[in-house]
């Protein structure tokens, strides 16, 4: 980006939040620069508000380190949080992050959920099971054979009481409620977690838990794309007024935000098959040349796309050059048309590998056995190539 410095002051804090901030700056300065005010609304789904959340938990569990409890109190959280969003200001974030990310005091609570003390927390959860499975997360399998995931689940449904009344046959009220109670336990869950990891550590496992999590969706809103099906709907071969309605309608999405790879992946397949449904049959991404990177924000007068990676990321600043960040996929690969009938069948997940058996004494005496070592060799390739593509 063009070189862009933020204005820095000092924050005036409600004095009510018995907390050290300086202790968790680390935390705090990366919010502030991947939620700066030019960017936050721009890289929310993927950067800001992941971070901004892994910000959240992390105060949630330092706030409560040296406590018996996992959570502040309503009035305490409502001046901490205020606290937080104003030194995130003072460092040049966005001062509207509470609407971006839809972030409130409540986060820190534990809202709902029953249980919000060390005690009974470590009496109902297998606490060594959950910090031996989120203590060190392996970045290339957690989204699609997690482990840390369900490990926070299974805690959250412990600690959340649902569990004993399903098993006791009650009637749980509402499964909206369920739902809410769950995931306000998670939030103390994530308290726990943090009160066992360092402070970078933490970040980094929320941070990919988060990834996980909204390279799953297409963030984008999509309106009806009545012109695009009357344009396209019988074409059959380049057609200019076909390709003219595409292009301005993609041109219009693209304005949203930046995405990932992933999520491009997903947004060309959700609107591919928004056009099927309402007849549009003819693969018009390939008549149109329509790549992946164009469902994300465009460079300012170039037809240059950016896609960020599925992995974490953040905006980076430098007093010289000011606020960057890394596209990781900036080429020509075409965006896939849906082939399937349901857009539920999408995966980017490849399917478990098998790799051959090594070869026995036998095998090697075999003169057949170079099969053996040309198949192994294949297999690697394409997993590499998989992960390449995925990852």
């Amino acid at each position: 980006m063009y070189p862009f410095y933020p204005a820095t002051y000092d924050p005036v804090l409600t004095g009510r939040c018995p907390v050290n901030f300086s202790a968790i700056s680390s935390i705090t300065e990366k919010t502030a620069s991947d939620c700066s005010q030019t960017l936050a609304a721009l890289v929310g789904n993927v950067i800001c508000c992941p971070q901004l959340g892994s910000l959240l938990h992390i105060f949630q569990g330092f706030y409560s380190k040296n406590s018996s409890t996992l959570v502040l109190q309503d009035a305490v959280a409502d001046d901490c949080f205020k606290d937080i969003i104003s030194i995130l200001a003072s460092k040049g974030a966005n001062s509207s992050l509470p609407a971006i990310c839809s972030a409130k005091s409540l986060n820190l609570t534990g809202g709902s959920c029953p249980v919000k003390d060390v005690i009974t927390f470590v009496k109902i959860v297998n606490t060594s099971e959950l910090l031996e499975a989120c203590s060190t997360i392996d970045s290339l399998k957690e989204c699609c054979r997690p482990i840390c995931q369900p490990a926070i689940m299974k805690a959250a449904v412990q600690i959340s009481g649902l569990q004993s009344a399903m098993s006791d046959n009650k009637d749980i009220a509402g499964a909206q409620s369920s739902a809410d109670t769950i995931n306000d336990c998670k939030g103390v869950v994530y308290s726990w977690i943090c009160r066992k990891m360092p402070l970078d550590a933490a970040n980094a496992v929320f941070r990919m838990l988060s990834a996980c999590k909204v390279n799953k969706v297409c963030p984008l809103n999509f309106t009806q794309p009545s012109e695009v099906i009357r344009a396209c709907r019988n074409v059959a071969a380049p057609s200019p007024s076909c390709c003219s309605s595409l292009n301005t309608y993609i041109a219009g999405i693209q304005r949203q935000m930046l995405i990932t790879n992933r999520q491009a992946i997903i947004c060309s397949t959700v609107f591919g098959f928004m056009l099927q449904t309402a007849g549009v049959m003819t693969n018009v991404y390939e008549l149109c040349d329509v790549d992946l990177k164009d469902f994300s924000l465009q460079a300012y007068g170039q037809q240059a796309g950016c896609l960020l990676p599925s992995l974490p990321a953040d905006v980076i600043y430098d007093n010289s050059t000011g606020f960057s960040f890394t596209c990781d996929l900036s080429d020509n690969i075409a965006a896939p048309w849906p082939l399937s009938s349901s857009v539920t069948s999408l995966s980017l997940c490849a399917p478990e590998m098998s790799l051959p058996a090594l070869p026995t004494s036998e095998t090697l005496h075999n003169h057949g056995c170079h099969h053996v070592g040309l198949d192994l060799v294949l297999t690697i390739l394409l997993f590499f190539v998989s992960s390449t593509l995925l990852y």
